[in-house]
């Protein structure tokens, strides 16, 4: 005998657990059998090579349904790990500048952002002033100024440009969530795969 006040298992109760006098009986495929006694539903689950699963038990009788637990059971994991994984998480990335950056720096930075924003991530964009540049705020915001043009295709202005001490930041968005940005990589390189083994 179990003793009284266990842990409640999160496991509904199926086949000879479910200790009721009657269930309203729920068939496979979601039509109502109605209320039956146990045993019935019991031979009933037998029968059909069910199992008979307890899906309300505080109902009034308690719901049973039949089903193949087993198999029930796989498909609410698989269902669960496909949430979790499509829950992609927003990554805040940085990439910091100088105001007098050369050409090339530039577009390999921008580059960077371009990378990022595809990817479904966030770009915090930090200006780093040094001595007498700080005196010249407006060379900083004008290069966030640029940037922000430059990528407005894939991203836009999350936080507008403001001083921080002797740094200018600048955080700017993806227009895409993370999670279609992966969908999009991932039709891209099957693509890729395709015209790889055509050209074969």
């Amino acid at each position: 005998m179990t003793p009284q006040g266990g842990p409640i298992s999160a496991e509904p109760r199926i086949n000879d657990r479910i200790r009721v006098p009657e269930v309203r009986l729920v068939g496979p495929n979601g039509e109502q059998v109605g209320i039956v006694p146990i045993v019935k539903a019991l031979e009933l689950a037998r029968e059909s090579d069910l199992d008979l699963v307890e899906v309300a038990p505080t109902a009034r009788p308690p719901v049973a349904k039949l089903m193949d637990y087993g198999k029930f059971k796989y498909e609410s994991a698989m269902k669960a790990r496909e949430a979790r994984r499509n829950q992609a998480h927003t990554v805040i990335k940085e990439i910091k500048l100088r105001p007098k950056i050369d050409p090339h720096d530039y577009e390999t930075k921008k580059g960077h952002v371009v990378r990022f924003l595809k990817a479904g991530d966030k770009v915090k964009v930090t200006i780093m002033f040094r001595g007498r540049e700080q005196s010249r705020p407006e060379l900083g915001f004008r290069l966030l100024q640029r940037l922000a043009d430059d990528v407005a295709d894939l991203g836009f202005v999350e936080s507008r440009p403001k001083q921080d001490g002797r740094n200018m930041i600048m955080v700017i968005g993806p227009h895409k969530k993370k999670a279609e940005a992966k969908a999009e990589a991932k039709a891209e390189r099957a693509a890729d795969r395709e015209r790889a083994r055509g050209e074969d």
